[in-house]
């Protein structure tokens, strides 16, 4: 049975594995691979988001931390990068998040941090997962008087928030300005109006109420249109969306525009080149990332490095680059000058500040990156064939990829957790890259299905 995928242990809730049953022994065998590793009692911390299962893998994994002898740290709701933060700040051994980020409620997972705030590495997975699925974990189990016990730690938020704002300029303050929050009913939803109403800023929330089964539901980074009327409504500055667990961040303009992921990148990138701050002169995307990113790199003579899609690979390129900056264009963003994992939080506080500081309205400063037009259509397939050894397949390819040369590109990727492929298309225009698209569509589900 394997445990651990990209991005940790996912899953949906009542099923394998994210069972109270997998999960008292994931506790287990974390305990008892921190116990190898540091030679002492382990304080592992737990925060989760709101989900209605997380009351019950946060007292599974607890349940299995203590029975191995461990001690649990437990802070309640509270965005992942947040976790990571604490990890290191209160000396834990671990930091443990129960949360399946912009997924619906449903779904669960459990992503796991080392002491230094970054995520457990891959041997570190391999091993835990060995030890949770091994036929005598009981046999690990120590006596009676060595169990551990919980803490409850009282001033999480507030040590959170203090970080948060030890990253913007002394004095900092958004006195005077109207700011729309987004909470997705997730884990921003207390410590997102604390932190941006104690900068002074005039706040209006909405996503701030949750039920346990609301996260992400039409709300959030994955639907900010809400947030886009609510912006122009209450004739706001800037409108703010995190996802369930509080590592991305997609902003709204004042004029109801939404600001991708890539076009903040851009907008803070540029920004650090103008006050010479932009280490390396480089930023890293994925191969997901919108194609103006490129020709913005282009045109103002930055590296660029693209990486598969998701964090961890992201953020591996940017410590082999020295880079600073890094994402996705779904908003999860990390700058590495202040954390060591993607956070909303922090991205929009990094955002304002460039607004304060130059005195501009996001809609003038997201034009710094043309966004060009972009169209993705998932195909069915049968098996994952490597289309370039089909002649016909490899020549549409070619053909689309030469018709947009220099003016767009052509992706072709199989999804990794389902027989589908994926084909996107970005281009100059609207009709031109969907008939592109069509074309290439028809050609592969004839061949592929």
């Amino acid at each position: 049975m394997k445990l651990f995928g990209t991005d940790g242990i996912r899953g949906v809730a009542n099923k394998s594995p994210m069972t109270p049953f997998h999960i008292v022994k994931v506790g287990i065998a974390l305990t008892h691979y921190l116990i190898k590793t540091k030679s002492h009692k382990p304080k592992i911390i737990i925060g989760k988001d709101t989900r209605l299962s997380g009351y019950m893998l946060e007292t599974s994994l607890a349940a299995g931390i203590t029975a191995m002898g461990g001690e649990v740290l437990l802070v309640g709701p509270m965005p992942t990068p947040g976790i990571a933060f604490l990890t290191k700040n209160i000396n834990a051994d671990a930091g443990v998040v129960i949360s399946a980020s912009h997924n619906p409620y449903e779904d669960n997972g459990i992503k796991i941090f080392n002491s230094e705030g970054m995520k457990l590495s891959d041997a570190g997975e391999r091993e835990i997962e060995k030890t949770a699925i091994s036929a005598n974990i009981h046999h690990l189990l120590p006596k009676a008087a060595k169990i551990g016990k919980n803490v409850r730690v009282e001033d999480a938020l507030g040590r959170y928030i203090v970080f948060l704002k030890s990253t913007l300029p002394k004095d900092f303050s958004m006195e005077g300005m109207k700011i729309v929050l987004d909470c997705a009913n997730g884990a921003t939803y207390k410590i997102a109006p604390m932190l941006f109403s104690e900068l002074r800023a005039e706040v209006k929330v909405f996503g701030a109420s949750p039920d346990g089964v609301n996260i992400n539901k039409n709300c959030g980074s994955l639907y900010p249109d809400k947030l886009s009327q609510l912006v122009l409504k209450e004739k706001a500055d800037v409108g703010l969306a995190f996802d369930g667990d509080g590592d991305r961040l997609i902003a709204v303009d004042e004029k109801g525009g939404i600001v991708s992921g890539d076009e903040v990148i851009a907008l803070l990138a540029d920004f650090l080149k103008e006050k010479r701050k932009l280490k390396n002169n480089c930023i890293v995307g994925t191969v997901m990332s919108n194609y103006g990113l490129r020709k913005y790199c282009e045109k103002k003579n930055i590296k660029i490095r693209m990486t598969r899609v998701g964090d961890k690979y992201v953020l591996e390129e940017m410590q082999r680059m020295g880079a600073l900056i890094g994402g996705e264009d779904s908003g999860h963003i990390i700058m590495l000058d202040h954390h060591t994992t993607g956070d909303g939080l922090l991205t929009a506080l990094q955002l304002i500040s460039v607004m304060r500081q130059k005195k501009k309205k996001l809609s003038v400063l997201r034009k710094v990156m043309k966004r060009y037009p972009q169209v993705l259509i998932n195909v069915p397939v049968g098996k994952r064939a490597d289309f370039k050894k089909v002649p016909e397949l490899k020549k549409a390819y070619d053909d689309a990829q030469a018709q947009l040369e220099g003016r767009g590109r052509v992706l072709i990727r199989y999804s990794g957790t389902q027989l589908l492929l994926r084909i996107m298309v970005e281009g100059p225009s609207h009709k031109e890259i969907n008939k592109i698209a069509e074309s290439l569509t028809k050609i592969f589900k004839k061949k592929l299905s």
